[in-house]
Order: C-alpha cells, then structure tokens, then sequence
C-alpha cells in the first residue's frame, strides 16, 4: 500500500468504516482504562503492564492513522451489475489444473487470501480483470511460474 490509489468496494468502504469506529470508541477506552490501571501499580520504568498497554496503545492508534489515510484517498468502485467482463468486485470461478477456485477481486486495502478476496494489483488479479467466460488466463504465480487458468463463472 505504498501509492495512494486506494480502490475499494462498497462492502470494503464499510468494513473499514466499522474498524475505525470499533478502534476509535471502544479500543481506546479500553486501552486508557489499562494504562491507568497501570499506573496505579505504581513505578511505570518498570512496570510491564503498562509497557505493554502503551504499545498496545500505539499500535492501535498507527491502524487508525492508516483507515483514516485509506478511506479518505480511496476510490470506491461499484461492480457493474450487467457486465459479462470480470471488474473489482466480481466474484471469479476458474478451473486450475482440474482444480475448482474461487476469488472475488478487490481493491488491495481490502484483500484477504484466506477468504478468497484477491487484489486487482495481484498477479492473478490483475490477469483476470477485463476477460470473459470462457477465456483462458495465465498469471505469474508466487513461484515464478505460469498459472493457467479458465474462467468458469462471473458473479457481480
């Protein structure tokens, strides 16, 4: 997430919204409620629970400065509700090697490999934007080598 081109879904757009405002309200108090209870055991050079709730406290407050950074420089991309081309925001079914998977393309704020929501910047990402059903796909995989791949399905 080095450039400023931030590209999100509407369900992207939320989920970050919802981040921010959990972080913003309820994190914060509960770290301060730490901290300060921290403080009350007394000497804090050393004292690891509060050396551990401020870290806590910074890191949550770094993620905040990053939702805040993402969702005011980002595009949000509504995926076409009548194409026949994969977009950010369709949902892709390809065949590999026989293999049945499934990816939905999104912006790279929003990508999660585990639940199958891929970047439209990654390699097969980016292979897929802009084909059709039936067309066969090759990316670089993360090895270096050729995935080939047949879009069997386009969900928006």
């Amino acid at each position: 997430m080095a450039d400023n081109n931030y590209v999100l879904t509407p369900e992207g757009k939320a989920k970050l919204e919802e981040e921010l405002h959990y972080l913003e309200t309820e994190k914060r108090a509960e770290i301060g409620a730490r901290i300060k209870t921290a403080r009350e055991f007394g000497d804090i050079s050393e004292n690891s629970e509060y050396d551990d709730a401020k870290n806590e406290q910074g890191m949550m407050e770094a993620r905040i400065a990053e939702i805040s950074h993402i969702l005011s420089e980002a595009t949000v991309v509504n995926a076409p509700k009548r194409s026949t081309k994969v977009n950010i925001g369709s949902t892709v079914i390809v065949d590999m090697n026989g293999s049945e998977r499934s990816f939905t393309i999104v912006g790279g704020a929003e990508s999660d490999v585990a639940q199958g929501k891929i970047s439209n910047e990654s390699p097969v990402g980016a292979a897929l934007l802009g084909h059709k059903k039936g067309d066969k796909v090759t990316a670089l995989g993360p090895t270096g080598r050729e995935i080939l791949m047949t879009i069997t399905k386009i969900e928006h």
